[in-house]
């Protein structure tokens, strides 16, 4: 069973980054890379300008945009690109309702989605942040992380708490 689940949430991560990949080429913004894992890297291929590889720890998966082109275009294209993957998960969750492979998806998906620094969540508002201030401001930034990352502790922590008192 532990490796089904490690499958089905190897695949969920790899839908995630794949739609982050095809949002940010169809918005006219650059991948450089895409690695599936975290530290060294084992083997890759470069194809179409983008470097894929795959690394030591199989625990992540990310796309590397072109950052300048991803700030040049309109929010609303920089929010679809940051927010792909959580939509593919969600509607990959939905479509196999009940299952595990919709378990992992879910769960991908409500991490990605909170303010914890680098999560997509974060990116999100940082984005959106930076268009309502019409600039980057160290202080809010840094205000929006820290309370994000509290707040996101604080609801894991209720969560298992809660699913504790269950048993």
């Amino acid at each position: 069973m532990l490796i089904s689940n490690i499958s089905y949430f190897l695949l969920a991560l790899l839908l995630h980054e794949c739609a982050h990949l095809v949002a940010a080429r169809v918005c006219g913004v650059s991948i450089t890379e895409f690695g599936l894992g975290w530290g060294r890297k084992l083997f890759g291929l470069r194809w179409q300008e983008i470097d894929f590889g795959v690394r030591l720890l199989p625990v992540g998966a990310y796309v590397r945009f072109d950052l300048n082109e991803l700030e040049q275009r309109p929010l609303a294209q920089q929010v679809l690109i940051l927010l792909a993957g959580i939509i593919a998960n969600l509607f990959a969750a939905t479509v196999t309702s009940g299952t595990r492979f919709s378990l992992m998806n879910f769960l991908l998906a409500a991490t990605n989605i909170l303010p914890l620094y680098q999560q997509d969540g974060w990116k999100c508002g940082m984005v959106m942040l930076r268009s309502v201030l019409g600039r980057k401001s160290s202080l809010v930034e840094w205000t929006f992380t820290i309370a994000g990352s509290v707040l996101s502790l604080a609801l894991f922590s209720a969560f298992f708490v809660r699913l504790f008192r269950a048993h």
